[in-house]
């Protein structure tokens, strides 16, 4: 409503987009976290949300952090008050300036998964602990990685070797069933590749003391994942505590999807007219959408993730007409609904109902769009990324955000 009085007045860019975090659902997904897999280590993946008050609110909590560049890595430290052996830095193929780089901020665990990351680490990080990042089956995922990372079981025994030749010191296994894995199932076979992998290190002469579960977890099967991947672990990893071998994974979407939504304002629109010039637009559901509405953000922006990361957005109304309240008895016609780039796949979605009602100036609200979104959005064409306005959630859970916040803040003050 305010936006709207802005823009009234002329101020520029007065109808903005904006994301709405609430840290509160990030603080319930850690508590959720803790519940069913009390004996692994959450390392948020920066990656997915680099956003300030998430990475306090995570480093609060306990939580490490997965990085996978100089920049992640600067950014979670220049927060202060946390350690550099918080960090994971969970790239198998880093460039040598990243390496040093790395371990002239005491950045010492890192991945690999080929002979040449550990000729480059034996040069220019050679304290380094390093982490074999193993191939396992991602095709039950949104986003499959092995097509890019992980080293086959195969080339296990020769990396270990290697790696033992040149006087590194290897502490673990990590794998990565893909991002947004569908079917919690393939953990089972993920943690199997990892037992083989620690018994093909100590015929080598190591003894493993880490196992980096890596992330794919998705909100609605969360907890049958955790089900899956705790008695896999169980099953072959019995021995795990009289070994001392910690247990960590790399969860992003998880933390943060639920948590940001975004508001867009309707900055244009075309519905087709008559003779008279009188709107023409039907009511009859059909595959062609009769309105085009222009939002001021898109795939450019927030919406990037529709290309990158294969989510399909769900439009609702914020408010129409000046009033938050749409009643259900308001019809409704087939639209579609495009980004404010000149860009034609600037669309963000391509057939959706919506009121008919709706005019320029009224607001669609999206759910879920905390992962991959501000991380990869861009100004093409001079747009600026949406902001983000921050909420503590309600009652209980509320307090003790603002406590965890507080104290962190204190925390850093001291260091």
């Amino acid at each position: 409503m305010e936006a709207t009085q802005l823009a009234n007045d002329g101020e520029p860019d007065a109808e903005k987009a904006f994301f709405v975090a609430d840290l509160g659902q990030v603080y319930k997904q850690h508590q959720r976290w803790v519940s069913r897999l009390p004996e692994i280590t959450p390392y948020y993946a920066v990656k997915c949300n680099p956003d300030p008050y998430v990475l306090r609110l995570l480093a609060s909590l306990g939580a490490g952090f997965d990085c996978a560049s100089n920049g992640e890595i600067s950014q979670v430290l220049n927060i202060g008050g946390i350690d550099p052996s918080r960090i994971i830095f969970a790239n198998p193929c880093k460039a040598n300036s990243f390496i040093r780089n790395a371990g002239k901020m005491g950045v010492d665990v890192m991945t690999f998964d080929n002979a040449d990351e550990l000729y480059k680490v034996a040069r220019t990080h050679p304290r380094a602990k390093l982490v074999l990042r193993i191939l396992t089956d991602d095709s039950k995922s949104l986003c499959q990685l092995g097509l890019k990372y992980g080293a086959p079981m195969g080339t296990v025994p020769a990396l270990v070797a290697k790696a033992k030749e040149l006087g590194l010191d290897v502490v673990g296994v990590s794998f990565h069933v893909g991002s947004g894995c569908y079917d919690p199932s393939v953990y089972s076979d993920a943690i199997l590749r990892a037992r083989e992998a620690f018994d093909i290190a100590e015929r080598a002469g190591y003894e493993f003391s880490l196992l980096d579960v890596g992330g794919g977890f998705e909100d609605d099967l969360f907890e049958r994942a955790a089900e899956v991947l705790m008695e896999a672990i169980e099953e072959h990893f019995p021995d795990r505590k009289d070994r001392n071998i910690r247990v960590i994974a790399e969860p992003g979407r998880f933390y943060v999807s639920k948590a940001f939504s975004l508001a867009a304002n309707i900055i244009a629109r075309r519905a087709p007219i008559s003779d008279s010039g009188a709107e023409v637009a039907s009511t009859r559901r059909s595959d062609q959408p009769s309105v085009m509405y222009y939002i001021n953000d898109g795939v450019y922006g927030a919406f990037n993730c529709i290309l990158f990361d294969h989510q399909v957005v769900h439009p609702y109304v914020l408010s129409m007409n000046g009033s938050f309240h749409v009643p259900s008895s308001e019809p409704v016609c087939t639209s579609s609904i495009w980004g404010p780039t000149c860009d034609s796949i600037d669309c963000v979605c391509s057939k959706t109902e919506l009121p008919i009602g709706l005019r320029v100036g009224d607001w669609l609200g999206f759910d879920n769009m905390g992962a991959y979104t501000i991380c990869a959005a861009t100004q093409f064409n001079g747009f600026q990324l949406s902001k983000v306005v921050y909420t503590l959630g309600a009652g209980v859970v509320a307090g003790e955000v603002r406590n965890k916040l507080v104290g962190f803040a204190a925390l850093q003050k001291r260091s």
